[in-house]
């Protein structure tokens, strides 16, 4: 089963020598963000701050930046545990498109362990702070890098619902501490939390929002993952986890948090309250710029008697980003295939950003399959964010990066095997010559056919292999050669 809450997986941690305390005073200014950035680039443990200079809270950092720690965070072996359940629910096949995708996750909704279950007594109500008690000073934000535009709170999972619908949202954001009860809200233009501000704003009310750190490992995964807006987060936070997420009502907002969280913020907000936010040294390992985005004032902050507070450092990668994008990458796999039945692997490189590349394998059965599956991809949900596709034969490992290039810098004419398009990009997004869309890419790296044109002699060559028997025989061998 996964871990209930963040401190009882730090306590495991611990046992197992795999979280480093770290007593000597540390500043939040730099010092910190250069520290973590070190040891998640090594691969090292996951590290907690016991003295922030500023603040009484412990910092937990570094707490998913492996695969092994976010697997066993979440009570499984490796990604590959949920996939399979995943896919255990699609057979037999639904229909194929957004219906099947949201059909897939109606399913867990009849699961007696999935749905969040309401409490009335939470740990992360053990203390209640209002009006002028209300100072997020006292919290320890990171000033990360040199040419940031403040301290930021990047791990705090952020709670909107749909002012129409009342359906709730939970996404992460990063948060810009403006000063003691003022926190910058930086929600893209792609991002539901947005459309909910978007909505009140027009009907000129207010929007109520509640920001919760330090939360159950799978809740904060599942704030990670680019679910459909219909797609409740906690539902599938239950999926992963194995059980319900025990949830509780705030207390001065009309919205739930989980009972388990460290350090709950609870506030309105107005229509029309912008401040400039940024900039930021960002996962994109580049700064975005200033721009105005929401403010939003801090009414309530509830936490436990000795919260500690989550945080991850991002920048250039590999950061501690890079386990949870390969998991959505691997969690995703059989529902994509839903949406593209096509695809038989993927992968999103981390140095991509997850979303600027995409590696995809098809049984290739027709002229220009690759291009309708590069098509397809930027049809589909946020993958049409994805800047470079490029598409392989079936026999080719995705996930071996040197394999890819021997097959799109070998296999390819660039004058008919390239598909540029126009379209959404990221709004990080920094290269393209305007904010918000620009050019991509497509990479045709499979086998040509007669039909697409690749008439030569002979068509389109064997690759050289071992004979199979000759292989055989020196494996059989291979230790009388001395080698």
């Amino acid at each position: 089963m996964a871990y209930d809450d963040l401190r009882s997986f730090l306590r495991a941690l611990d046992r197992e020598g795999d979280l480093k305390r770290i007593k000597a005073e540390v500043d939040p200014h730099l010092e910190i963000g250069e520290i973590v950035d070190r040891v998640q680039k090594a691969k090292g443990p996951a590290l907690l701050f016991e003295n922030v200079k500023g603040s009484s809270m412990p910092l937990a950092m570094n707490v998913f930046g492996t695969e092994r720690r976010l697997a066993k965070s979440l009570g499984l072996k490796g990604p590959e545990d949920i996939a399979e359940k995943i896919a255990g629910l699609l057979k037999p096949e639904l229909p194929q498109g957004f219906t099947g995708f949201r059909d897939a996750f109606g399913k867990l909704a009849s699961m007696a362990h999935v749905p969040p279950r309401n409490v009335k007594d939470a740990p992360v109500q053990e203390v209640v702070l209002t009006g002028d008690d209300v100072n997020l000073d006292e919290l320890p934000a990171l000033f990360t890098w040199p040419l940031d535009g403040g301290s930021f709170f990047n791990l705090g999972l952020t709670h909107t619902k749909d002012p129409d619908s009342g359906v709730r949202n939970l996404g992460l954001y990063r948060l810009q501490r403006h000063d003691r009860r003022t926190i910058g809200m930086h929600w893209q233009i792609h991002k539901d939390s947005r459309n909910h501000y978007a909505v009140a704003a027009k009907r000129g009310e207010r929007l109520p929002v509640a920001i919760a750190f330090g939360c159950p490992p799978a809740v904060t995964y599942a704030a990670t993952a680019p679910l459909p807006g219909d797609i409740d987060e906690y539902l599938f936070a239950g999926f992963v986890a194995g059980e319900r997420v025990r949830m509780v009502d705030c207390k001065t907002v009309p919205l739930q948090v989980p009972a388990d969280a460290e350090v709950v913020l609870e506030g309105w907000l107005e229509p029309g309250e912008m401040l400039p936010e940024g900039p930021f040294g960002d996962h994109t390992g580049f700064y975005t710029p200033q721009e105005p985005f929401p403010a939003l004032t801090i009414d309530c902050v509830t936490m436990r008697r000795r919260p500690i507070l989550q945080s991850i450092v991002v920048g250039r990668p590999p950061t501690e980003d890079g386990p949870l994008g390969k998991f959505t990458e691997r969690f995703f796999l059989p529902l994509l295939k839903i949406i593209i039945p096509d695809i038989v692997d993927y992968d999103l490189p981390e140095a991509g950003g997850f979303h600027n590349c995409v590696i995809v394998s098809i049984d290739k059965k027709y002229p220009k399959h690759a291009q309708k599956t590069m098509h397809a991809i930027w049809g589909a949900h946020m993958m049409s964010l994805t800047k470079l596709i490029i598409v392989v034969d079936s026999d080719c490992d995705v996930h071996d990066y040197q394999e890819v290039a021997w097959r799109a810098f070998g296999n390819v004419d660039y004058s008919r095997d390239l598909t540029v398009v126009e379209g959404p990009v990221d709004h990080l997004d920094h290269a393209s010559y305007q904010q918000f869309w620009g050019g991509k890419a497509g990479i045709d790296a499979t086998r040509k056919l007669p039909e697409e044109g690749y008439t030569r002699d002979g068509g389109w060559p064997e690759m050289v292999s071992s004979d199979p028997a000759v292989a055989a025989l020196v494996d059989r061998r291979w230790k009388e050669y001395g080698l």
